[in-house]
Formats: structure tokens, sequence, C-alpha cells
């Protein structure tokens, strides 16, 4: 099982001082990575290494994420990530692109996504993604 892990699971994980809820999320997080099961995309690459002011932090993440392939979209990925949003939106809900590209590549692939964002929950409703739970 492939499993897509946004940005929100990256940043808990990543920070130095991690709020004590997020504890379960990071261990998935390590267990996935552990058991090869992280599926990367360009863009969450990005969002995660975006902000980073130190040089040398920046470079020693680069690195560390280079053990994850990014997966290859295609066409089809971005028009199902926009169908998703027309989706959402007609049904009054606001997401972002990177948010429904994660979905769009997770749905064609029958893969999970770990996520923190109650905003992919809400998405959820009205198109076909599938949740790794994290409160358990």
């Amino acid at each position: 099982m492939s499993v897509i892990v946004d940005t929100s699971v990256w940043s808990l994980a990543l920070r130095r001082r991690t709020p004590p809820d997020s504890s379960r999320a990071i261990a998935i997080l390590q267990n996935l990575i552990t058991d090869d099961q992280v599926a990367m995309l360009g863009a969450i690459r990005q969002e995660i290494l975006s902000g980073i002011r130190n040089f040398e932090q920046f470079t020693r993440l680069r690195d560390y994420l280079r053990a994850l392939r990014d997966l290859e979209l295609i066409a089809e990925d971005y028009e199902l990530a926009a169908e998703f949003f027309n989706t959402c939106r007609s049904n009054g809900i606001q997401g972002s692109n990177t948010d429904f590209l994660i979905c769009a590549v997770a749905h064609r692939r029958s893969y999970s996504i770990l996520t923190t964002d109650n905003d992919f929950y809400t998405f959820r409703t009205h198109i076909p993604i599938i949740l790794l739970p994290v409160d358990a």
C-alpha cells in the first residue's frame, strides 16, 4: 500500500517542538518511511522545502528527501484535480490546487492520504479519497 503524506504531517515531524497530540501521525509517517510506502509528489516536496531560511538546514533536508522519488504525474492527474476542485467548489468547499492534486493522484492510483489537515475530511464528503486514520 502506498500513501501520499500531506505537508501537514511532514511539518509536524520536522518541527523542533512537536505538539503532543501529533505523535501518532509522526509514528505512522516513520513506519511508512521504514516500509518504503511513502509516495512523494513534487508539489509536496516544494512545500516542505519552502521557507527554510538556513541554507545548511535546507540542504540537509533536501538531501534527506531525495531518497523519496517523486511520482510521475500525467495530464489526467491534473485534469482530475481540476474536476475535484470544481466539484468541491460547487458544494461550497474551498481548497488549494496542491490539495486537490494530492486527492487526484491518490484516487487514480488507489493510494491513501496521510494528513492532519481537516480540509481533506471535508473533501471526502464529495470526492472519492481514502484517508489513513491518524487517531486510533
